[in-house]
């Protein structure tokens, strides 16, 4: 028997809406990951991009368990001397609520050009409002 390989342009690809209003950002993160990388399909490859699109709406009511809303830290780094920028999530929420959940399923999936490829499919919006109604997406509910 030989080993079954999927070809990038014959992958069949779905539109998924998850509502992430009162849910757990790690759960809401590790459902949309696993779309996003293709890992619940029969041809899913580990090297072509097989996944969904995933529509993400209401980021800015998205959940943090225990004290991470204070205690959590994001941090980057401009490349300039002194210039290291450290910000909360409830810092984070009021300036661009949809960085929370991007953040977070980028974690989740391979940190390599493909990776960049799979999170080109997630989209992120901060109400219920989205422009992708004409790709007819199913809604996907988090446990």
């Amino acid at each position: 028997m030989k080993t079954f390989s999927a070809k990038a342009h014959e992958v069949d690809r779905k539109w998924y809406v998850i509502d992430a209003a009162d849910k757990i950002l790690g759960q809401v993160a590790v459902e949309a990951a696993i779309l996003l990388r293709g890992k619940k399909k029969p041809i899913f490859t580990p090297h072509v991009d097989t996944g969904d699109f995933v529509v993400i709406i209401n980021a800015d009511k998205v959940r943090l368990s225990g004290n991470k809303e204070t205690q959590k830290i994001y941090t980057r780094y401009t490349g300039f001397v002194g210039n290291q920028k450290v910000e909360t999530p409830r810092k984070l929420r009021e300036r661009r609520p949809e960085l929370l959940v991007e953040y977070a399923v980028k974690g989740m999936i391979p940190h390599n050009r493909l990776g960049a490829q799979i999170l080109s499919k997630l989209k992120v919006y901060q109400g219920t409002e989205h422009p992708h109604e004409a790709q007819q997406p199913e809604v996907y509910e988090v446990a």
